[in-house]
């Protein structure tokens, strides 16, 4: 055999046992919350036509897809994010709706990068999608609900930190920067590489005030309610009515309660282009990378035909599982069900007790036993650490119970 098939390819891995117990556990509490704000379960497909995450609608670079053909020719991708392939749905299941939709998702995303800097090329996202809602108490609910579901999973050192992308589009605008350039200089400050930045705005022969301002968005940070400083940076209507926009969300957030784990960032720009307003990023101790990203995504819609505000959240499961480890917080599952060992001659009431105990919606194991009777048992008892019985059917009827 080719001890190579052994291995995974570079980028992903097998989860199993307990760990994955743990991420169903982190996934259902993530979920508890998102369910109780109304949102509705929806799974779409784990490959797209290549389109929907074309350079177009923002979202991926192409470099990072996972692309193959099916038999008719069709440039199919992997999906790298869940919100496209939502837009697509709610464009085409809900072009007539004009209420608000809630859907929420949960599954794995596939990003063909080489620099992975620890990270996975396959990751278990769980996250919201609010639809055809242009309100500051959208952007709220999503942002609350990120703190409300992190703080189920036993997370409670937060930050959630918020920026605004039409503050920095305002001043690109009166910058008179065209969109090829502000997307450039957008991944810069994303990835904050301000002395790239510093390089293209020179190179660009931008005005000295707005270079200024834009380079040092990486200073407008606040954990107050302050954004005065934010504000009297800029004289364009679009960037003042972003700073509008963020008062008007802390007063929300402080109805919430949750406005003690939120400060302002000017300079956080996401890395999908398709975000349009409020952007944010969730973080807690032990992970250096946000844990949730989300934000507010006004015309991703209508490249699918559908005019429609929208805001969002993804949570990557991998991400808060580490992070719930770094705490030293790793959720046990629940102890639950029965190990039922049985001599040979024993099957039959084995069996009974066992059929007994799942109808009833218990968990029943059966494990033959061998001739070393005290050597197999202990060591079949340690692997049934997540028992809460463990037993041996004897041949003469008798059900002698085991220590684990």
């Amino acid at each position: 055999m080719n001890k190579s098939l052994l291995h995974t390819p570079e980028g992903v891995r097998d989860v199993y046992g307990e760990e994955y117990a743990r991420r169903m556990w982190v996934e259902k509490k993530l979920h508890e919350t998102v369910r109780l704000y109304g949102y509705q379960d929806i799974q779409t497909p784990t490959f797209e036509f290549f389109d929907v995450y074309s350079r177009e609608i923002g979202t991926t670079p192409s470099s990072q897809l996972y692309k193959f053909f099916d038999k008719e020719g069709n440039t199919l991708a992997l999906r790298p994010d869940f919100t496209p392939s939502c837009a697509r749905c709610a464009a085409k299941y809900f072009m007539d709706e004009t209420s608000p939709i809630r859907l929420t998702y949960h599954g794995s995303t596939f990003t063909n990068t080489s620099s992975l800097q620890g990270k996975l090329k396959e990751v278990t996202q769980l996250g919201a999608e609010l639809m055809q809602d242009s309100s500051v108490e959208a952007d709220a609910e999503m942002i609350s609900m990120v703190v409300e579901a992190l703080k189920n999973c036993g997370l409670t050192d937060l930050q959630i930190t918020v920026g605004e992308v039409e503050y920095f589009k305002g001043i690109c605008s009166q910058a008179g920067l065209g969109e090829e350039v502000e997307l450039q200089l957008r991944d810069f400050i994303s990835a904050k590489n301000y002395f790239g930045a510093e390089e293209l705005l020179r190179e660009r022969r931008v005005r000295r005030d707005y270079a200024r301002v834009l380079l040092g968005l990486a200073d407008l940070v606040t954990d107050s309610n302050d954004l005065d400083k934010a504000r009297s940076q800029v004289d364009n209507e679009r960037s003042l009515l972003a700073i509008e926009r963020l008062e008007a969300l802390q007063r929300v957030l402080r109805s919430y309660g949750t406005d003690k784990y939120v400060s302002f960032d000017l300079g956080l720009l996401s890395k999908y282009n398709y975000y349009t307003g409020v952007v944010f990023k969730g973080y807690t101790y032990g992970v250096g990378d946000a844990v949730v990203t989300g934000g507010r995504y006004d015309r991703l819609l209508s490249h699918f035909g559908k005019k429609a505000a929208a805001v969002g959240f993804v949570a990557v499961v991998d991400d808060v599982m580490e992070a719930l480890s770094r705490q030293h917080k790793n959720p046990l599952p629940e102890r639950g069900g029965w190990t039922i060992f049985y001599e040979k001659g024993a099957f039959g009431p084995a069996l009974e007790k066992a059929r007994s105990l799942r109808s009833q919606g218990v968990v029943a194991e059966l494990l033959p036993l061998g001739t070393d009777d005290k050597k197999e048992t202990t060591g079949l008892c340690n692997g049934a650490q997540g028992r809460q019985e463990v037993v041996v059917m004897r041949a003469d009827g008798r059900c002698e119970k085991r220590k684990i």
